[in-house]
């Protein structure tokens, strides 16, 4: 969440930024204005609980030396009554500024690229040289399903699209991935978490899911319970609501977990394939900073992520995204896209954004600077990477033209020595 004291400073600024992700300028407006009735209500229910005070004052003094205190009292009752109401106006006030500053993006940093989607990011640089093919290189789907480890069709059968079992070889497979990662994260400094896979609504709405993206989750057992998008949610809201020791910081953290997606707008978009499921593996990395930290630990994340990939041999590069095409929470966001061969092109395998100190605004998360003051911690989160789509570039980049699939040797040691993925006679 935006500090609602800054926007009243700097209306013009947060017009100007904000524009450029698609906020209405009427959109700030009218939230400064309901701030500026929240304040006058403020002042106004104080000065009253003020009056009532100093009237209650009068009547236990006019009582003490047995006067008639009548007039007094019949005041303090109209000042209660009075006091009632603007509280109850105040609240509603309250929640619609809460609700608007909820609604609204993060800043973007003024160093991105402005634009209104994903034809104004700018590519950083590029890692590895695309494999040059003899034969037709085949789409993952396909190669998966040849060699009996991918199956669409009957997971479609059991839980319906944009779903799939893993079989035999291809289960080692995943597995083998994500404990590599994992591994590798380990080695950089991140702690391992097994965390929840369902969290509260209050925990959507720390990392910035609530309340604006109710319909791209999956929500159990009423309203309050929901299954996680990504791990970056129960990781992010680990210190909610809580104080984290300076000496602390900064705190790493890397999971795997299931991701529950409803995919709620991509309909027509990679129906086929590990791209675009409902439910995924994903290792996540997440970091809590000091301010004048962050970016330099948003270059390091990027730069584990990318790791990854250099070690399993996949050709890849990394792109600053514009304005229009970040998400919702970060302020500024490194994609990292892996060559996909049957695409030809470049597809996102990770995003890793700092987030400032957004999320830990509405999560309440916090530290004492080095004159003791609280201060707002800021996050980052960045996939390490998202493991179905890492199983797909393998699947593509290391097709033989006999149908097999030859295991980089960074995961040989995770799959009992394997080295090729061969069909099963």
């Amino acid at each position: 969440m935006l500090d609602i004291k800054d926007i009243r400073l700097n209306t013009e600024e947060y017009k100007r930024r904000l524009g450029t992700r698609g906020v209405k300028p009427e959109e700030i407006d009218e939230l400064v204005a309901e701030d500026k009735k929240r304040r006058e209500l403020l002042v106004e229910t104080e000065n009253l609980k003020k009056e009532r005070n100093e009237v209650s004052e009068a009547i236990a003094q006019a009582k003490r030396n047995k006067e008639d205190a009548s007039e007094q009292i019949q005041a303090m009752r109209k000042v209660g009554t009075k006091i009632k109401e603007l509280d109850e106006k105040l609240a509603k006030v309250e929640e619609n500024v809460k609700s608007m500053a909820a609604h609204l993006p993060n800043l973007p940093n003024p160093t991105i690229p402005v634009g209104p989607d994903e034809d104004s990011n700018v590519e950083l640089y590029k890692v590895g040289t695309p494999r040059k093919f003899d034969f037709e290189p085949k789409a993952h789907w396909d190669i998966g399903e040849d060699l009996g480890i991918l199956d669409f069709d009957r997971a479609a059968k059991v839980s319906g699209a944009r779903f799939v079992f893993y079989k035999g070889l291809g289960a080692k497979l995943e597995r083998a991935v994500y404990n590599f990662m994992l591994d590798e994260h380990a080695k950089e400094g991140y702690t391992e978490v097994i965390p929840p896979y369902i969290v509260k609504a209050k925990s959507m709405y720390g990392t910035g899911q609530f309340p604006k993206f109710k319909d791209q989750v999956y929500q159990v057992n009423g309203e309050d319970m929901t299954l996680i998008p990504t791990a970056e949610v129960p990781l992010t809201n680990y210190y909610r609501e809580e104080v984290i020791p300076t000496e602390d910081l900064p705190v790493y953290f890397t999971a795997l977990s299931p991701s529950f997606r409803s995919e709620a707008g991509s309909a027509g978009r990679d129906t086929r394939g590990l791209i675009r499921m409902h439910q995924f593996n994903k290792v996540e990395m997440v970091k809590y900073t000091k301010p004048e930290d962050s970016y330099n630990e948003l270059e390091k994340m990027t730069k584990n992520a990318g790791n990854i990939m250099e070690k399993l041999g996949l050709p890849y590069h990394v792109i600053t995204l514009s304005t229009g095409d970040m998400g919702f929470s970060a302020a500024m966001t490194h994609d990292l896209e892996v060559w996909m061969p049957a695409q030809d092109t470049y597809r996102e395998i990770s995003s890793c954004s700092n987030c400032e100190d957004f999320q830990a605004r509405r999560a309440r998360i916090q530290y004492r600077d080095e004159n003791g003051k609280l201060q707002y911690v800021h996050t980052l989160n960045g996939s390490g990477l998202a493991v179905g789509r890492t199983v797909a570039a393998i699947l593509e980049n290391y097709q033989n033209e006999d149908g097999s699939v030859t295991i980089p040797e960074a995961l040989r040691p995770y799959m009992q020595g394997l080295e090729v993925i061969k069909k099963e006679k």
